[in-house]
């Protein structure tokens, strides 16, 4: 089993994208990104809009599996500060049948508002629990010991004998736990970026989400992403040959 331990605390990351915390029987999903599909459509970017529709499905088929007591939604839940009036009435259903057959609580995130009142849920800046502290994007000073964030949509490389390989992932150190994000068209920043590397220690391993299981690698696995490697490449040496000479 693919454990995390986190703190004290053991946590099974899921396939679907969600983080299972069963002493406590807590489902963690983050960054749903809801309507981003509608959102880029608005600004002229054209993708098939059932982005909202397959993340919910994936949403409903791991609680019906999982069968958490609560379910935390990690912030940016919607994609935008509009995107809860561009939900159809049959994915707000949806929605408001999550909420009330379990816990629910919506964590304040950088996109999105309060959800409508008639989705139920409660919402909160962050929550903690025993040696955990959920919030939507990880602090960068002070102590961040159990600390279990999303926002920054975490994914890896890894080289096999046959190619690269790069998918979304649970990515942890011994302090923090940044989650995938969960929305279908929520894309990723691999976890080597500057924009990331710096928040874990040389600890780090992550659980990518594969075809059929999670696969768990430590850092010294990990492929640098492309601009990255080609910025700490070795410089090449130009010889010039002195004017007037053969």
């Amino acid at each position: 089993m693919n454990e995390i331990l986190l703190n004290g605390a053991r946590l099974l990351p899921d396939l679907s994208g969600a983080l299972l915390w069963a002493e406590r029987g807590w489902l963690v999903v983050a960054d749903l990104h809801l309507e981003k599909g509608s959102g880029l459509a608005a600004r002229g970017t054209l993708l098939p809009p059932y982005d909202t529709g397959a993340t919910l499905a994936r949403l409903e088929e791991a609680c019906l599996r999982l069968r958490p007591r609560r379910v935390i939604c990690l912030g940016d839940s919607f994609h935008d500060r509009k995107a809860a009036e561009r939900v159809s009435a049959q994915d707000g259903s949806r929605i408001a049948a999550l909420t009330a057959a379990h816990d629910w609580l919506w964590i304040a995130g950088n996109h999105d508002p309060a959800p409508p009142d008639g989705w139920g849920g409660n919402v909160a800046e962050e929550v903690a629990e025993g040696p955990l502290v959920l919030r939507h994007e990880a602090l960068t000073a002070g102590s961040v010991a159990g600390e279990i964030s999303g926002h920054y949509h975490p994914k890896a490389s890894v080289d096999t004998r046959a190619r690269r390989v790069t998918a979304r992932c649970f990515a942890a150190d011994a302090n923090r736990l940044i989650l995938p994000a969960f929305g279908a068209y929520a894309g990723g920043l691999n976890v080597l970026d500057p924009a990331m590397a710096g928040l874990f220690g040389p600890n780090l391993r992550v659980w990518m989400l594969g075809q059929d299981k999670v696969h768990c690698f430590p850092r010294s696995r990990l492929a640098l992403p492309a601009h990255a490697a080609r910025a700490s490449a070795p410089a090449r040496t130009i010889r010039v040959k002195a004017p007037g000479r053969d």
